[in-house]
């Protein structure tokens, strides 16, 4: 039995076809799903779950800056724990001083993030790069230290900071 991920994905190959297009908007896609295929518009988000989502949005968009450096930080941070089987997000403001190891979790959550992606990122360029043998291959370093220095030192229109 497929699963609604798959569905989806079948649905993308398929529209692909008919098109012939290999760009697509996912507006486009739904459209011809539900106007071609029969496929039903989902039932609308319910309003609280849909609010909830807006407030962790606002949460997670909230910077500040430090009052001695003047850099900017989030100013909250969320765990995702797993309570019987339901993910589950709990927030908190970093100027409250949470315990080191509610902050240290959350930190944690965020890099696995991060480096998730770039496993990601990895892969794909690994499989683009395999394809292609003709052309010169994508190599994209995945150590982001220098990066990471590079912006902190920089000023706000991101040119480095005379020393």
């Amino acid at each position: 039995m497929a699963t609604k991920q798959q569905d989806l994905q079948r649905t993308i190959h398929h529209y692909k076809e008919v098109t012939g297009k290999t760009e697509i908007d996912m507006h486009e896609v739904a459209k011809f799903a539900v106007s071609r295929l029969g496929w039903k518009l989902p039932d609308p988000i319910d309003p609280l779950t849909r609010l909830a989502k807006d407030f962790s949005k606002a949460a997670r968009e909230e910077l500040r800056h430090d009052a001695s450096t003047g850099k900017p930080y989030r100013a909250n941070h969320a765990v995702i724990t797993n309570q019987g089987g339901q993910a589950s997000t709990v927030w908190f403001d970093i100027d409250e001083k949470p315990p080191r190891k509610q902050m240290l979790k959350a930190l944690v959550q965020r890099r696995e993030q991060m480096v998730g992606d770039a496993l990601q990122l990895s892969l794909d360029m690994d499989h683009w790069n395999s394809i292609t043998p003709d052309e010169q291959p994508i190599q994209l370093p995945l150590d982001f230290t220098d990066d990471v220095e590079w912006r902190k030192n920089a000023d706000d229109d991101g040119e480095k900071k005379a020393s």
